[in-house]
């Protein structure tokens, strides 16, 4: 289940990697449909998944952060959960809408108690950008038991 993410609002957004317009192969399955996984490598280690969201032509995205595993453990950033999951550069423009090796699916889970806040390690972007309250995740209590493990880092 994924418990924590963090929203790109594209070409205005300082932060995102289609800032200004930018249109590189790299960042070419943001400006796909909706669900199209954008999948690039961080640090020169650590592949970071990413879901397109707001359709053709409108490179805006989701980051994901923090999943929680089947065991109920949290699995806590970006690189941590691609490894969990085992995701790499071979699902880069999959169609999550439709594959079969990468999808989501509505579980029912329901809660009231998502957290919003400042998105992480976009300090670059000015204090606008930075600022923005658009990560997004779930006070895991109510599903585990434990405190929340996805914020404060």
């Amino acid at each position: 289940m994924i418990t924590e993410t963090e929203a790109y609002k594209g070409p205005r957004d300082a932060a995102s990697h289609a800032y200004g317009g930018r249109r590189t192969r790299r960042v070419e399955p943001l400006y796909r449909d909706g669900g199209t996984v954008y999948v690039y490598l961080v640090y020169g280690m650590h592949w970071l998944l990413n879901f397109s969201t707001a359709g053709e032509g409108k490179p805006e995205g989701v980051l994901i952060r923090a999943v929680m595993a089947e065991s109920g453990d949290i699995v806590v950033g970006p690189g941590r959960v691609t490894r969990y999951l085992g995701i790499d550069k071979s699902l880069d423009g999959a169609d999550a809408t439709t594959s079969r090796v990468m999808w989501l699916e509505d579980r029912g889970f329901r809660t009231r108690r998502i957290m919003t806040g400042p998105r992480v390690g976009v300090d670059y972007a000015g204090p606008y950008w930075a600022g923005r309250p658009w990560r997004f995740w779930v006070d895991c209590k109510e599903r585990t038991g434990k405190p929340s493990m996805t914020w404060p880092e």
